[in-house]
């Protein structure tokens, strides 16, 4: 053995485990950030998408709504008028001097006496700052000068009044039209339009649209209104297929967990710590129970395993109301603990549940109905030796589902009727589809990785199994033979932890290969038969024994056992010698070994290459060499199988494995107790001196029940052989 005290991991196994947990911590990395990527790389649900199916709210929620908020608020500011500054009077004055500069222009035109009516009209129509019509000015050149300085005046009076109002740019032809009602009335008609028309050409706005002041009042606005709160209650439609998704549906959908939400590099960081967390519990659990590091391609299919169902719910039960209680999530423990055993399944199963779970609104709730689901199922399946077993493990499954719902669910918020009902038609499916997955998941595995299942096991070990009946009817002896090795070999492995069905299923077919010659093998030889290897040279003797290896392997492929079971058949002699016809052929070679090939006579192996092999190697000469030398105490009994055991060592027979001394004196007590009760001294029955009086006729026709037995006591030719126990 390689370390027969403790197991170290050899320096590329540890490589190799580390590359395997850097791809495992990559991967669950990958499968938690799924909602993330799926967010970069694609919309998921928008707003304006019509609805491909109905949404309904599976709890009763109240969240302050952010989109009909900002609904509120944009509706207020909308609301809000704009708002103008006031009115500024500086321009008020400016053109109130306009004015003035304008009527003395007019005035200078209208007093010179050398200039033609013509002139005249041409140096009004000059003018820049107003603009009258032909009509208008005439008009005003024909006024007197009384009435002329009347018009001045009313211009000057009707312009400051207008100007002391507030005049917008969008004004401007409302107060143009209404200033000959500001007109004094003690004007006439002509003179109130000729005050009208110089007027307007002054009228300018003197309040402005101020974008600072009306935003300030729109922010204002927005500020008052109260976040809107939204309730939603429990089965209640949050969304109808066929609809038009809105931004507010599309809120309360992502708050009720219903639709994709928006990752952040928060949440990607996040992701990345429970992932640390639940690779580094499982990696501290590996390091205590080293066992589990024995075997590198179980722990690849384990890691193949917790991918696969991490993946496939991160997948499938994002965005989904009843899809995480419906999600078969136990079916990996019950899988794990039919191919590896229980405690694995456990340990991994816990922070599979947690990584699951990650980031859902219930993420509590979820952890706990996956968890304790996984764990009553792997508790009810354990080996799975039953069929049967499925159903009870299916049905832990739903009764454990359903009592955490009933516990963490039910109290703490309203749930209708229906939705009830639901969640616990959910659980019931999920049993019933943990349970099936289970056994379709253990039919591909066993034979596409070749792994050995205990329903296999329990199948080619039933007595009617073909390959044993043809061993029964051609080698008996050798039946018998293997059935005291595999009750041998059974108890050892249950003692030191390893697998004690596929040891004891394995020792029924090690010898299947006898079968084939069954007259070359002492435990078929009637007594008084001739040996027929008394007629063989040690050579051929030799090889006729060790082909029932090679037979026994063509027969397992005939009959298709499990790879595991033509491992006992090839393994159990390991590269040992056939003692007996090697020293037959030392001593016909006159005592020169040299003379001799050894390898002629070695069995062609490989090692044991795993603690049930091994066992069955220990076992199947332990049998041997204490029915030859029939030990008279169990001190004696203990010393036989101690030699032997030491021999195998000593021939290096188990480097292979990883049994330790601690595990080999174990299995050396065990095969004591259990050959000492099998083969233990036998009593010698006295014989009387003559025989017991008979009764009755002394002659029948069929002897009786009574007679026999008292014939087998007295020792009379009823039966010659003395049957002891």
């Amino acid at each position: 053995m390689s370390e027969m005290v403790k197991w170290k991991q050899p320096a590329r196994s540890r490589l190799y485990y580390l590359l395997l947990l850097v791809c495992v911590y990559i991967l669950v990395l990958a499968a938690l950030a799924i909602p993330a990527l799926t967010s970069f790389t694609s919309s998921g649900l928008q707003v304006g998408q019509v609805a491909t199916q109905e949404f309904r709210a599976e709890r009763t929620i109240t969240y302050e709504s952010e989109e009909r908020t900002n609904q509120q608020k944009e509706n207020a500011a909308r609301a809000v008028s704009p708002i103008y500054t006031s009115p500024d009077t500086s321009i008020s004055r400016a053109q109130l001097e306009r004015l003035r500069a304008a009527l003395a222009y007019i005035t200078t035109v209208r007093s010179d006496t050398y200039a033609s009516d013509e002139q005249k009209l041409a140096d009004l129509e000059a003018m820049e700052d107003v603009y009258l019509t032909k009509e208008d000015s005439q008009a005003l050149l024909e006024l007197n000068d009384t009435h002329w300085q009347t018009v001045q005046q009313e211009a000057i009076v009707v312009l400051e009044q207008v100007m002391r109002s507030t005049i917008r740019e969008d004004r401007i032809s409302d107060v143009r039209r209404g200033l000959p009602a500001l007109v004094s009335l003690a004007l006439s008609q002509d003179q109130a339009a000729i005050v009208a028309s110089l007027v307007s050409n002054f009228v300018t706005p003197n309040s402005f649209y101020s974008d600072e002041l009306t935003e300030a009042a729109r922010q204002e606005a927005r500020q008052a209104v109260a976040p809107v709160k939204v309730t939603i209650q429990a089965g209640e439609i949050v969304l109808q297929s066929g609809r038009v998704i809105s931004a507010s549906d599309l809120e309360a959908l992502r708050q009720l967990g219903l639709a994709q939400p928006q990752y952040t590099w928060k949440d990607l960081a996040g992701a990345a710590a429970v992932d640390f967390i639940a690779v580094g519990f499982i990696v501290v659990f590996l390091n205590y129970r080293k066992v589990f590091l024995r075997q590198f391609r179980n722990l690849g299919v384990v890691s193949f395993l917790f991918l696969l169902f991490l993946t496939a719910a991160r997948l499938l039960i994002d965005g989904y109301s009843l899809v995480p209680y419906l999600f078969p999530l136990a079916a990996y423990g019950m899988t794990v603990a039919v191919f590896f055993g229980g405690e694995l399944a456990m340990i991994s199963s816990l922070p599979l549940a947690i990584l699951v779970s990650y980031g859902f609104t219930d993420a509590f709730v979820l952890t706990l109905y996956y968890a304790l689901s996984s764990f009553f199922g792997i508790f009810i399946l354990n080996r799975a030796r039953r069929l049967s077993s499925f159903f009870w493990a299916g049905a832990a499954i739903t009764l454990s589902g359903s009592v955490v719902l009933v516990a963490y669910r039910l109290p703490a918020e309203e749930i209708n009727y229906f939705l009830a009902a639901s969640l616990f038609a959910a659980t019931l499916v999920n049993g019933i589809a943990s349970a099936s997955i289970t056994i379709l998941m253990q039919f591909l595995l066993a034979q596409s990785l070749g792994i050995t299942t205990a329903l296999q096991l329990m199948e080619i070990s039933r007595p009617d199994h073909p390959l044993l009946q043809f061993i029964l009817r051609n080698a008996p002896g050798t039946y018998q033979h293997s059935l005291q090795v595999a009750n041998l070999a059974e108890q050892a492995a249950e003692v030191i932890g390893a697998d004690p069905l596929l040891t004891r299923v394995g020792a029924l077919y090690h010898d299947a290969g006898k079968a084939l010659n069954p007259q070359f093998f002492i435990e078929n030889q009637l007594p008084g038969n001739l040996n027929p290897h008394d007629d063989l040279d040690a050579v051929t003797s030799a090889q006729t024994i060790i082909q029932h290896i090679s037979d026994g392997v063509e027969l397992a492929q005939k009959h298709r056992l499990p790879a595991r079971i033509t491992d006992f058949i090839r393994e159990h002699h390991g590269t040992l010698t056939t003692s007996y016809q090697y020293v037959n052929a030392v001593q016909a070679a006159g005592g020169d070994e040299s003379q001799v090939d050894v390898d002629q006579f070695r069995y062609p192996g490989p090692k044991p290459q795993s603690r049930e092999t091994a066992i069955l190697m220990l076992a199947d000469g332990s049998e041997a060499v204490v029915r030859a030398k029939n030990p008279q105490s169990e001190a004696d009994t203990r010393r036989l199988i101690k030699e032997l055991v030491d021999r195998r060592i000593a021939m290096r027979q188990l480097d292979d494995t990883t049994l330790t001394l601690r595990d080999l004196d174990m299995i050396v007590d065990a095969f004591t107790a259990n050959l000492r009760g099998v083969y233990h001294p036998r009593i010698d029955y006295p014989k009387l001196e003559k025989p017991f009086p008979v009764y009755g006729n002394p002659t029948p026709t069929v002897p009786s029940q009574k007679k026999k037995v008292l014939e087998k006591v007295a020792g009379t030719p009823a039966d010659s052989t003395t049957q002891n126990s």
